[in-house]
């Protein structure tokens, strides 16, 4: 219900785009959210959007370089990754839930696609 698209290959300072497509009722994606798992780490909060408001959310480390957006027609949320660094190199996850408490908690989402790799080099 959740497909991920966009991650690649990418050298620091670049951008790049991520795509989430949630498919299913509407309720399901109250809340959009995208996390990370780099290499022997455990997976981490990235940012999130609230879908009907527009509300964004980021972790410290990104705020500034990435944004999250969506599109209601495509039921497709973006990722947009901006100055791009070694250390974002990870697997991407999109997530939705229906009632998410804290948007930074994987417990509170209620479906998970099955990721897109992100690999930045120096």
């Amino acid at each position: 219900q959740l497909a991920e698209s966009g991650g690649g290959l990418v050298q620091a300072g670049d951008s790049l785009k991520l795509s989430c497509v949630v498919s299913g009722r509407p309720f399901m994606k109250n809340v959009v959210g995208w996390f990370r798992q780099a290499p022997g780490k455990e997976r981490e909060f990235v940012a999130a959007i609230y879908w009907v408001a527009g509300t964004t959310r980021y972790q410290d480390s990104v705020n500034g370089r990435f944004s999250v957006s969506r599109d209601s027609p495509s039921n497709t949320a973006y990722l947009q990754m901006s100055r791009l660094n070694p250390e974002d190199t990870a697997t991407y996850y999109c997530a939705a839930g229906r009632v998410v408490r804290n948007v930074m908690s994987e417990a509170d989402y209620d479906y998970w696609g099955q990721g897109t790799p992100v690999t930045v080099s120096s």
